[in-house]
């Protein structure tokens, strides 16, 4: 015969990873990596502008081989540098 209480401890135990799993999630570390060209049409500007923005330090970019990457997170931080400094004027 089974011990039931082997069977209830098993599902508390299980229930308690559950939690643990609710009140300490796991890190995304997945990011969304752009080209230029990508990027320009995400943001509704030309790729020239993308590239002056990585020139002036304003993005970002990683280059890998002659690609030039930027991430999404990189890329949200500094479009609200370049907005600021177009309402300076």
């Amino acid at each position: 015969m089974n011990n039931p209480f082997a069977i209830l401890e098993a599902r508390l135990l299980n229930i308690e990873n559950l939690l643990l799993d609710f009140k300490h999630p796991l890190q995304k570390t997945e990011t969304k990596l752009f080209s230029v060209k990508e990027l320009a049409v995400y943001a509704g500007v030309s790729e020239l502008s993308i590239r002056n923005y990585i020139k002036e330090g304003k993005i970002k970019a990683k280059q890998i081989g002659r690609r030039i990457l930027i991430d999404e997170k990189q890329f949200e931080a500094g479009l609200s540098e370049v907005k600021s400094l177009k309402y300076k004027r």
